[in-house]
């Protein structure tokens, strides 16, 4: 059976309950790849994430894009300008997930080039940076192939509630 498209657009106000039920959901079920914790981001409201969609801002280059599949979202990624004037030629990936069901069908590789071809269209907007769980191959493997490379490594970044620790691996990607 075909997988249904996907169609990728900014996330509005009214998505934020699916926002919060996809994020609540990868926080889980994998809490080496966030540095958010799923304890204390469950108990937030929808509304709370309001401010990452950038909806106050008169300048781009702050938004969430979502992935969906008909009324469901199957996976979302950040982008977050500065305010301040030295720092608003970067803009920060963050909070790349996509459901299980959606994973090697092109979900991750579209809110990707959707997030840069929009940052690309950006005033001022000269680099992108992220960072990713180094041990997380299918994740560094997406941003090289779209031209992130790598420029530093944070050793210990993440450490779980077992004690487990997990590197960050630093990208950047010049516009």
């Amino acid at each position: 059976m075909a997988e249904s498209a996907v169609a990728i657009r900014a996330l509005a106000a009214a998505d934020l309950p699916a926002y919060k039920s996809l994020r609540d959901e990868m926080l889980f079920a994998h809490p080496e790849a966030f540095t958010s914790d799923a304890a204390e981001e469950v108990v937030k409201e929808p509304a709370d994430y309001l401010q990452r969609l950038g909806l106050d801002r008169r300048e781009r280059g702050h938004f969430v894009l979502g992935a969906w599949r008909g009324e469901r979202l199957v996976g979302a990624v950040g982008l977050e300008r500065d305010r301040r004037r030295k720092g608003r030629h970067i803009g920060h990936v963050v909070g790349m997930m996509v459901r299980p069901e959606a994973r090697r069908q092109g979900v991750g590789r579209a809110l990707l080039d959707g997030l840069i071809g929009e940052a690309r269209r950006t005033e001022g907007m000269e680099l992108l940076t992220l960072t990713v769980t180094a041990g997380n191959s299918a994740a560094v493997g997406l941003y090289e192939t779209s031209g992130f490379t790598r420029y530093g490594l944070l050793v210990r970044a993440i450490r779980l509630a077992n004690g487990r620790y997990h590197d960050k691996l630093h990208m950047v990607l010049t516009l």
